[in-house]
This record gives C-alpha cells, structure tokens and sequence, in this order.
C-alpha cells in the first residue's frame, strides 16, 4: 500500500506505476491480529505481548464491527460522534480483507497464511472448496462437517482457550443464531459464548461480562457490513446503520466500570464494485486450464489444472491488467499479503495464482455465485479502503 502515482485506466484510478508483473507488497503496520493478544498481555496470560499499546486495565472487551473501514469511519463521522472523538490508531487486517480470515485473526492472533481461513471460499486439498461461513461446499455443495472438522480446519490454539487456561473469564458474545456454527468452533472455541439478538442485549451483555475481575470479552455486531453489502457503503441505509453502532458504543462507554477498556475494531472496510466488473462465468479466456475458482468478488483464488499455470497466469494478466493484481502463489506470499508467515499446512489452500481486484473493480460469477454477484458492496482486496480499519479506546482509570 506505498504510495503511487495514479493515472486513469478502464476500471477507474491505478497505480500508474504498477503493470502487470509488479505487485504491491503489504506495509509494515499493526495489524487486527495483534489487538487481542496484547490485550492478554495487559491481563497477564503468558506468552503474548502488548504490541498496540494497550492501557493497563483489569478486564477489557474487543468488539468487533463487521465491514466499520478507517476510510468510510472518516468521510462520515458525523454519523458517528462518539466513535470519531474515541482515541483511535490505524490497523490493516491483511489479505484476504474479509470476515472470516478477519475473526480467525482475533481468535488466533495470527494472520491468515498461519490460521489458514484464507478466503470467504477457499480450497481444502482433500475436501474441495469450502465455504467458511457456511461450512458446506461451494458453490452450493452440502454440509462439510463431517468430512472436514472445525479442529481439524483450524487445529491452532484460540486467544480464548489460551486466555481461560491462564485463569481469565473469557467470552464470546455474539449472534446467538452463530452460537454452534462450524466457524464459531473452529476460531472462537474455548470462550463462553453469550448468544445476543439485538444491540440492546448485546450492549448488556458486554457490560455484564466486563463487571467482573480479569474478564475478557470479544463482542461482534453483523448488521454494519450487511447493510453494506446490500445498499452499499455510505449509502443512507448504511449511515443509519453506523448512527445505531455510535449509540451502541456510546452506551457501552457511558457505563464502564473503572479500570475497564473496550476496543473497537473491524474486520475489513468496504468499496461499491462499479459496472466495469467482469463475469468470470461468461469469460472463457479467463477458464481455460482453470480447475476451480474460489475467494470472493474482490479476492480470488485459481486453481490451475497440472502444468497450466504460467497459460493461466498469461492470460488473466493480459485479460485483467488494468484491472487487477494477478501474482502467482510464491509472489503473493512474498508479498506478504498472507502474513510474515505461512504454513505448509495453509499454502495449498492459496490459489496457484492469487488476483486482487483494484480500485472498484469486481471478478463475478453471476452462474455460480448469484448472491453474491448481485451485492454492491463488496471487499476483499488490497486497496486502503477495505485493508485499513480503526482501534478505537475507551478506558476509564
């Protein structure tokens, strides 16, 4: 994310300095997953380190606001007073920006090229494609379950067991219709999960939890993000949407206890996709030697089939050049779009080749992904406006 000079091209505004072989290398900044452990570490449990500078609190609560982006927080803060006037510092979640990779971070302290939940649909050798929020497979594909345990998909400790085994009172509270989701056991497990239905018991809950000794809380609200997703970023449904999550923060801080902290945070920040987006189903130059395609609109993987790779690579680069970041496997984890660190376990679950989409272009399937294809909001890639998201504190002495 340097900073480039910007020319205009067929998909809007690019990096002038970028063709198709040059890739942007994620900058060095505190990322969303080092929030929760050093929150750990101000609490005492072992073997974390507060890297964000985290105030010496006895229990503290991260919530987390589903698509809440530094740049969308800053072109509309008037819809967020309390938020906007809270101490607040940039973090970048990495690649890919979305909500899966996004709470496994929280719920590992480690980027997606270590926890592995790399996409909101991703490869799994042995199982197929897997949708993560579903857990079933993708396109349409049934329950995966069985065939594929959350444990097994995400064997790493959690933030949560990690904290509770060192004697915290550590807690989930979110949706209660995610309560024995597969995701939630498989980046969450070790936490008491608190199910909520709406910001009133979510705000109550948080405050419950946090009234006692040595507690940590991690809360999620969904709505920010679907909003987003359904009407698009800043649009007035959204801003109404943020004016509840401001009155929802507002009403926590009001009632702090002392010595108490919340954090607020998000998962990723959100563009509209414009009409230059492509339909991957209907583009047969961009599925010749392709075995599968998964990620999401703004994120891709491509699974090649044996000895395609570079016919492929060539050919989404000449298709998408202006459009979008195609790198292969290696160049994006060299990158570091993954992470400082990727695992023999997680590297076959990223694509042969790799393709972030650039300023408010999007990759489709309007036959295969329907739902999705058909929402203006979207993110995933690794334009500042979907990469950077706040931390926001409120701490009472």
């Amino acid at each position: 994310m340097a900073s480039l000079s910007r020319r205009k091209c067929a998909c809007g505004v690019i990096p002038a300095k970028l063709c198709s072989v040059d890739l942007p290398r994620l900058e060095s900044r505190p990322h969303l997953a080092q929030v929760v452990p050093s929150v750990l570490a101000v609490l005492g449990v072992p073997g974390f380190a507060n890297t964000v500078e985290i105030p010496p609190v006895s229990s503290a609560c991260v919530l987390l606001v589903d698509g809440l982006g530094w740049e969308l927080l800053e072109q509309h803060a008037t819809d967020a007073p309390v938020l906007s006037q809270l101490s607040r510092s940039l973090l970048q979640v990495g690649y890919p920006s979305t909500t899966v990779a996004g709470l496994a971070a929280i719920g590992t302290g480690l980027a997606s090229g270590e926890h592995g939940m790399t996409g909101y649909t991703f490869e799994v050798p042995g199982v197929g494609v897997l949708n993560a929020l579903r857990w079933a497979g993708h396109p349409g594909g049934p329950d995966l379950r069985e065939r594929l345990r959350p444990a097994d998909a995400q064997p790493l400790p959690t933030t949560f067991t990690q904290a509770a085994s060192a004697g915290v009172d550590a807690s989930v509270v979110s949706d209660a219709q995610f309560a024995k989701s597969a995701l939630t056991e498989a980046v969450q497990r070790g936490g008491r999960y608190v199910g909520v239905h709406a910001l009133g018991d979510l705000a109550s809950s948080v405050l419950n939890v946090l009234d006692r000794p040595r507690s940590f809380c991690y809360a999620y609200h969904s709505q920010l993000d679907q909003l987003g997703h359904l009407y698009g970023p800043g649009s007035p449904a959204w801003r109404m949407q943020l004016r509840h999550v401001d009155r929802l923060v507002e009403s926590i801080v009001d009632s702090l206890p002392p010595g108490r902290l919340l954090a607020v945070v998000a998962d990723h920040g959100m563009v509209a996709v414009d009409d230059t987006a492509v339909d991957l189903d209907a583009t047969p130059q961009l599925l010749d030697g392709v075995r599968v395609i998964a990620g999401e609109v703004r994120a891709r993987h491509v699974y090649v089939v044996d000895g395609a790779r570079d016919d492929v690579l060539a050919a989404w680069r000449s298709e998408l050049r202006d459009c979008a970041w195609v790198a292969t496997r290696d160049e994006a984890i060299d990158g570091g779009w993954f992470g400082p660190r990727v695992s023999d376990r997680v590297r076959p679950r990223i694509g042969d080749i790799v393709v972030a989409a650039r300023d408010r272009f999007g990759m489709l399937r309007r036959t295969n992904e329907p739902m999705e294809s058909s929402l203006i909001g979207q993110h995933g890639s690794l334009t500042t406006a979907e990469q950077l998201v706040p931390l926001a504190m409120a701490y009472r002495g």
